[in-house]
């Protein structure tokens, strides 16, 4: 049995290693995913679990770049991509046990990204122990990021270089809340659920693309996002980067919420009021959960 240190009490990262993976997902971004974007072949698009679920050759080649050179730079380190588990599910069985760990979602977003969307992004995540503690959300049109670890602020990092402090919305009423959720991922049941629900704020809408929902959380233009459908590639990156914002991420249940839960509901919320308020709302949906 494995005993779990402490969390770290220190960044997880320094500095310059925090350099070498912004500049290794631009790269990966540069060599195999901008050079695709609306240039796709019929044959570079395949379905995984149907036709809303899609994989691209960018995918592919930008998660094995991202992943030889994370092993280069971190040999210890667990490394595990969203196309790899694709092929082996078990390999996130290690996260949880794992002192060091690479999460990573080459192309959040892809079918957004094959149907030439300029919406779509690269997650990356570090994990303790299966517990968040750097994340890395970049945006390959704009080359820009938002990014956070588990002792500093979350910050956003434009294309020429300049960085500043993001921070979430104010506190809101339940009638005044916008915010996303994955309505179609959930089972029919709930989806029904959702619907009597949705009326009483003022939008719930969905960009098919966490990282960008995540962005937007963070920054402020929204107010909550809700999810039932937790693979951590989607999620641990913006889960800290939403809680270094000044937001709370917790599931619905009121449990916490580490990368190796792949159940139940996650509402990731501007605020602890504002997660408290949508949280309350939301809660018939544990009733099946």
């Amino acid at each position: 049995m494995t005993t779990q240190l402490p969390m770290p009490v220190t960044a997880p990262l320094t500095q310059a290693q925090k350099t070498q993976i912004i500049n290794l997902i631009r790269r990966a971004a540069r060599a195999e995913i901008m050079p695709r974007f609306r240039r796709l072949d019929a044959g570079e698009i395949d379905q995984k679990k149907d036709e809303n679920d899609l994989v691209t050759q960018a995918d592919i080649a930008a998660e094995a770049m991202i992943t030889r050179g994370l092993q280069m730079a971190f040999p210890h380190a667990l490394v595990i991509g969203e196309e790899a588990v694709s092929a082996k599910p078990d390999l996130l069985d290690g996260v949880g046990e794992a002192e060091l760990s690479f999460i990573i979602d080459p192309v959040d977003g892809t079918w957004n990204f094959a149907k030439g969307m300029p919406l779509f992004g690269t997650m990356v995540s570090v994990c303790r122990f299966g517990q968040p503690v750097f994340g890395l959300i970049y945006d390959p049109v704009g080359d820009d990021l938002v990014m956070a670890d588990n002792t500093s602020p979350a910050t956003w990092h434009t294309q020429t270089g300049r960085t500043r402090r993001i921070h979430t919305a104010p506190d809101k009423p339940l009638d005044a809340l916008a915010g996303y959720a994955h309505i179609r991922l959930m089972p029919p049941a709930d989806r029904a659920l959702m619907w009597t629900k949705v009326g009483a704020v003022a939008y719930v809408g969905s960009l098919r693309c966490s990282a960008h929902e995540y962005r937007m959380l963070a920054t402020g233009a929204v107010d909550f996002v809700l999810s039932g459908h937790l693979n951590s590639w989607d999620h641990a990156a913006g889960v800290l980067i939403c809680q270094q914002a000044g937001g709370k991420a917790a599931m619905l249940d009121g449990s916490d919420y580490t990368a190796t839960v792949s159940t139940g509901y996650l509402l990731a919320a501007a605020s602890d009021a504002v997660w408290d308020t949508a949280a309350t709302h939301f809660a018939d949906l544990l009733s099946d959960t």
